[in-house]
């Protein structure tokens, strides 16, 4: 399960760990203009964790997902 809202600044999608037999604590991605956000509470230290990610590492990611395993490098149109 999942949900999306959006806010003033960033677009927030959390992500609910249903089906899974031990449940991982909920992760909340943010989208803002400039970069990508990905947020998850570590219950052992009850401290949240984020990370950081640039639009680039985004779409490496979601390529990603759907490759074999190697190295790649997408090639992206220059901005201008």
């Amino acid at each position: 399960m999942f949900t999306i809202e959006h806010e003033f600044d960033a677009t927030v999608i959390t992500l609910v760990d249903d089906p899974a037999g031990y449940r991982q604590e909920d992760v909340t991605i943010n989208a803002f203009e400039d970069c990508v956000t990905v947020e998850q509470l570590d219950p052992r230290t009850e401290q949240t964790q984020r990370i950081t990610l640039s639009f680039a590492q985004v779409s490496d990611l979601a390529a990603a997902l759907d490759l074999p395993e190697g190295a790649y490098t997408l090639h992206r149109p220059k901005r201008r």
